[in-house]
């Protein structure tokens, strides 16, 4: 993430306690370590709206492994730049096997920082529907999109699923197509959006606590959607799993176990002159990708 919230070691505390999940830096619940970009201990300025974007990535990350240990790497601004060097700094920490970035903007060339043999590095595909978003264009790292998730007491699940209207999607004009994505996107002949999805609709988000005030005063329990909710669930996801190769690109896995996914089969994230960018169907689209987490057998 970028910029500083000050109150994030006690704000995801107050989160854990209110799921009934263990204390982090506690001596028995798992750790909790902020440093900046260089992995250094002065942080940088606080930023409200970051703020609640980093309250939301902690708090999905306990969500979906309540005894994983969390890194947070503050960036000293939001420029890509300095992004790329926090997961960099995160991708050097001894222990760490899954990056999750909440954040994008428009298409552009590989950065060596998005590749890491050996490390889950997740992405937003973004909020904004059709239009290739970096660094989940990147060929090395996890593209997460969205659904809308709604429950269905018709279904042996007990829920469904259908693709966000929000959900980035897209087919990158500078990101080569990695192998893994060769025989299931045949719609984009370069690196196509997205692998992979989870819950992103706010009109049914998540809770998250951050009690740092921003410049409205609004602080305490809100409730956030996006994509930015998804790339730390499936991050957390890897995590879980922690089940692959030292060298090897752990983006890979989704597509060589799809029967471990729920398939996304209908909704769209708008319309596009190629109709699978854009809507959901039975295998591979834009919006979701491969589909959605059943378990941890996809990753």
């Amino acid at each position: 993430d970028a910029y500083d919230l000050p109150s994030a070691a006690q704000d995801l505390n107050t989160y854990r306690a209110q799921f009934k999940l263990p204390a982090v830096n506690s001596g028995t619940g798992p750790t909790f370590t902020k440093v900046n970009q260089t992995g250094g201990s002065t942080p940088p300025t606080v930023d409200t709206g970051w703020g609640q974007e980093i309250a939301l990535d902690l708090d999905m990350a306990s969500a979906i492994c309540p005894n994983c240990n969390i890194l947070l790497v503050e960036a000293s601004t939001s420029s890509m730049a300095n992004l790329a060097a926090a997961v960099n700094t995160a991708a050097g920490t001894p222990g760490v096997v899954a990056i999750s970035n909440s954040y994008g903007g428009g298409d552009y060339y590989p950065n060596s920082a998005y590749n890491h043999p050996g490390i889950a590095i997740t992405a937003s595909s973004g909020d904004n529907g059709y239009g290739a978003s970096y660094p989940a264009s990147d060929p090395h790292v996890v593209a997460v999109g969205g659904t809308s998730l709604a429950r269905a007491t018709t279904s042996a699940r007990g829920w469904t699923e259908t693709a966000w209207s929000g959900a980035g999607s897209g087919c990158s004009s500078y990101n080569t197509k990695p192998s893994w994505q060769g025989s299931v996107n045949t719609a984009c002949t370069r690196r196509g959006e997205t692998d992979v999805s989870a819950i992103a609709d706010p009109s049914t988000g998540v809770a998250v606590y951050d009690s740092t005030a921003d410049s409205t005063g609004a602080q305490g329990w809100m409730v956030f959607g996006g994509t930015s909710v998804a790339s730390p669930i499936v991050g957390s996801v890897y995590a879980l799993a922690d089940n692959w190769a030292a060298n090897s690109y752990p983006a890979s896995l989704p597509y060589a176990h799809t029967s471990s996914l729920n398939d996304v089969t209908s909704g769209s994230n708008g319309r596009c002159k190629t109709t699978v960018w854009c809507t959901a169907r039975t295998g591979w689209d834009g919006p979701t990708g491969l589909g959605t987490p059943n378990g941890l057998g996809a990753f």
